[in-house]
């Protein structure tokens, strides 16, 4: 076993952006896990070490050369292997070739159970590790990838990376790895913080680095996240129950933009507390990476944490620079609120007539007249009075306002909380201006949805009006495309008419379908609405299936055509939980009503002749007069667990049918009647579930 060491690959660079550094710190790793096993070479542990100016990467326990390998494999029997004159066969050949030899190479012995066999033997001599580190440095630093960044070449060299390379440190155990790129060559210097430990530093072996980054002002990733919870946990304790806001992604992002970092509180001036509270926060967290603080009532306070890469003893002139920076920022902010308030919201709405909503689809005014009738549809549909069908409509026609408003101009993540800032300033009713806040919720599966009825109707408006118009154009989407986030909305419309389930899709889908050909829009109306009840019914599908649904009950189902969500996972649940209670009642009722259904005629119709029944038959016509009134009763309470017990009750009666009565009798008379007899059994189902889907399970 050959000596083992540790192996460190630093690539020294210009600061790096945050999404590229972290993206690449996932990749490094992996690329040099690949290279050392595809070069042989075994390894303990590979931990990552970044910060703005550095991607390293530490194996441990690499071995200082490959193990010497001797192979002996056995392979087909001799009589296969050579012909009657000796030469190889094509299975000999094969064989060789697979193991990496010239069939010229094969021996002929005996095994152990006494029968000749063809033998491959190769011996692989020790390699020392460093030329394969070599290699495995140089792709690993070339195969890096940037999405979204565009590689920077620098000097007169080809080679590129994200950011200039200025330096490489690359050693296994106390010896340097060779390594070469863009005219930048290895060696045992690593380099400090630019202001803290400017200059190269000696690392002399992998093991020291980590204590060399720090007595030369850099720290790593986690612990750099480490120190910055620690200084905001201070912050918060100071002032006695303060909260500092701190979104992972903005958190990630300072994380990334600093080396050596310093928790510090700036302040700004108290008029700029009168403006919203998501504007000045998305400034600061958006533009100069500045976390909130919020009082222990949840109140915005005047101070907020920045995260410094300076050196400590300069923390006042970095507090007041930075404090002079968000200054100009929140007036910027403040100026553009102010202006907002001006501007009648009607003024808004008129200027929506040259935004385009979607080129085929015609402006977002457009779009907003369409949300006003299916808004007051969907409050109707909710069976709300007249006035909150009017607050419905007119939340939808005030809801897109605020896209044309210098604030949501400049701060785009606010659109919708800005207009219900607007509309309260303009004394709108509270439910209105809440629904203009709320209606694009839900944002993403479990997000937050509208807190009341009139947010909710217009956020469904808002979203149903893009699902509908998307497919009425023919551009639905696709396995790699969704620009319009149609399954998002679908999602959250779903999430939404599960908390009403009065009111009906369908009835919605045909709502907006037909507003579409109000505006002039051509398309055949009823394949549209087609497609789009298919589409809501694949969400449905796999919403079932996430909360543990089996997939044939789910298609059970769905053959009957329900999109209405929570009417779609009751159904679907109380099918599953009554195979669970009746396993084989429900096993044997399925191959029945897949019997009955095979044999059914629809052309004859359901009037069955009594007359002319026997015993069984008279049977099966009473369970099914006594189902169809249990089903009809159970659907109309949607008590989906008694129409599906109504079911189960019909397994004895058709058993019995088909044990005793020869359906296909040569009798036209008898034949006809008993088919429609079977008719009469499948329409019990026809509302509830295609019962039939569970006899092909497994």
């Amino acid at each position: 076993m050959a000596e083992c060491k540790d192996f460190l690959l630093e690539i020294g660079t210009e600061e790096m952006p945050s999404a590229p550094l972290t993206h690449a710190s996932k990749q490094v790793a992996d690329l040099v896990e690949k290279g050392l096993k595809e070069a042989g070479l075994s390894y303990g542990s590979v931990g990552v070490i970044s910060s703005p100016r550095r991607l390293a990467v530490i194996a441990t326990n690499v071995p200082v050369a490959t193990d010497e390998v001797h192979e002996v494999k056995r392979g087909p029997a001799a009589k296969i292997a050579f012909d009657a004159e000796g030469n190889p066969t094509k299975a000999a050949m094969g064989f060789a070739r697979k193991f990496g030899v010239d069939a010229t190479q094969l021996s002929r012995r005996a095994d152990t159970d006494g029968r000749e066999y063809v033998w491959a033997e190769k011996s692989i001599p020790s390699a020392p590790a460093m030329p394969m580190l070599t290699q495995i440095s140089e792709r690993t630093i070339a195969g890096l990838e940037w999405p979204n960044y565009r590689s920077q070449r620098w000097g007169s060299e080809h080679q590129s990376f994200v950011r200039p390379i200025r330096w490489i440190c690359a050693l296994l155990g106390d010896e340097v790895v060779p390594v070469s790129y863009a005219d930048v060559t290895s060696g045992h210097a690593t380099r400090g913080h630019r202001v803290l430990g400017p200059g190269e530093h000696y690392v002399a072996t992998p093991a020291d680095y980590e204590s060399v980054l720090e007595q030369a002002g850099v720290l790593s990733a986690e612990r750099r996240a480490r120190a910055i919870r620690e200084g905001i946990a201070k912050v918060e304790a100071e002032r006695g129950g303060a909260h500092v806001d701190t979104p992972k992604r903005t958190f990630d992002e300072v994380v990334n933009l600093c080396e050596w970092p310093t928790v510090l509180v700036g302040t700004f001036d108290e008029e700029f507390l009168d403006v919203p509270h998501e504007i000045i926060c998305e400034s600061m967290l958006s533009n100069q990476r500045y976390f909130p603080i919020y009082d222990a009532q949840g109140s915005l306070t005047r101070e907020f944490v920045v995260v410094s890469n300076a050196d400590p003893a300069v923390s006042g002139t970095v507090v007041d620079g930075n404090e002079r920076v968000v200054r100009a920022r929140l007036d910027d902010a403040k100026f553009f609120y102010d202006e907002d308030l001006k501007v009648p919201m009607e003024t808004f709405v008129e200027r929506l007539g040259v935004v385009t909503f979607q080129e085929k689809l015609g402006t977002v005014l457009q779009k907003t007249h369409r949300m006003e009738v299916i808004a007051r549809e969907a409050a109707s549909e909710a069976g709300e009075d007249e006035r909150t069908q009017g607050l419905a409509e007119r939340a939808a026609h005030l809801a897109k306002a605020d896209l044309v408003s210098q604030a949501v101009v400049e701060f785009t993540n606010q659109q919708g909380v800005m207009g219900g800032y607007y509309a309260t300033a303009a004394g709108e009713d509270p439910q209105v201006a809440s629904a203009i806040r709320d209606h694009y919720r839900p944002r993403f599966a479990g997000d937050e949805l509208p807190s009341g009825v009139v947010g909710r109707c217009v956020a469904i408006a808002d979203k149903l009006d893009t699902v509908c118009g998307i497919f009425a154009i023919n551009e639905p989407p696709t396995g790699s495309s969704d620009p319009y986030a149609v399954r998002r909305s679908a999602i959250g419309i779903i999430a939404m008419l599960r908390t009403m389930p009065s009111v009906s899709l369908d009835a919605l889908i045909r709502c907006s379908l037909d507003q579409y050909a109000a505006q002039g829009l051509e398309f055949d109306q009823a394949a549209v609405a087609q497609a789009v009840r298919a589409f809501f019914q694949g969400r449905l599908k796999a919403i079932a299936r996430d909360e543990g649904v089996s997939v044939d009950a789910i298609e059970a189902v769905s053959s009957v055509g329900v999109i209405d969500p929570q009417e779609f996972l009751d159904r679907a649940a109380a099918l599953d939980r009554a195979r669970a209670e009746q396993p084989e009642l429900f096993d044997d009722l399925a191959t029945a009503y897949a019997r009955a259904a095979h044999l059914a005629d629809a052309k004859l119709g359901t009037e069955v002749d009594e007359s002319i029944l026997g015993d069984s038959e008279r049977a099966l016509l009473a369970a099914c007069e006594q189902g169809e009134r249990a089903v009809k009763g159970a659907l109309a309470s949607k008590d989906f667990d008694a129409a599906t017990a109504a079911l189960a009750s019909l397994r004895e009666p058709i058993d019995r049918f088909f044990e005793d009565v020869l359906v296909m009798d040569k009798d036209e008379r008898l034949r006809d009647n008993r088919l429609r007899l079977l008719n009469r059994f499948t329409d019990v189902f026809v509302d509830v579930a295609d019962i039939g889907v569970l006899s092909r399970k497994k």
